[in-house]
């Protein structure tokens, strides 16, 4: 029952590596929490990446533009511990530059 439920759930992520909160009652029945993929996934699939950079202080593999960080943002957002778009961007751009990547 819980992976029709989950499969049912996500088919316009699928591709993706999808958190999930699962809590299981008593009775057997269960509630099932679904996150936004992680930051990394999302920003290789804005920018076409396939992998980060293994030294990203010293080799830059990609750039990336603000409005591919703010439509990144504006995705993940629900599971980030903020309100506020630019701050998400902030956020995202971390991740970002820990891939290895740019910021234009």
């Amino acid at each position: 029952e819980f992976t029709q439920k989950f499969n049912d759930t996500t088919k316009e992520k699928q591709g993706f590596k999808i958190p999930v909160e699962i809590t299981i009652y008593g009775d057997r029945t269960f509630d099932m929490k679904l996150h936004e993929p992680p930051a990394a996934e999302l920003i290789k699939k804005a920018i076409g990446l396939e992998k980060g950079s293994g030294t990203p202080n010293r080799t830059k593999v990609s750039t990336i533009t603000q409005d591919q960080l703010r439509q990144v943002a504006e995705q993940k957002m629900p599971d980030l511990n903020t309100t506020n778009v630019d701050q998400a961007m902030k956020i995202i751009a971390g991740t970002a530059k820990n891939m290895g990547l740019e910021i234009e």
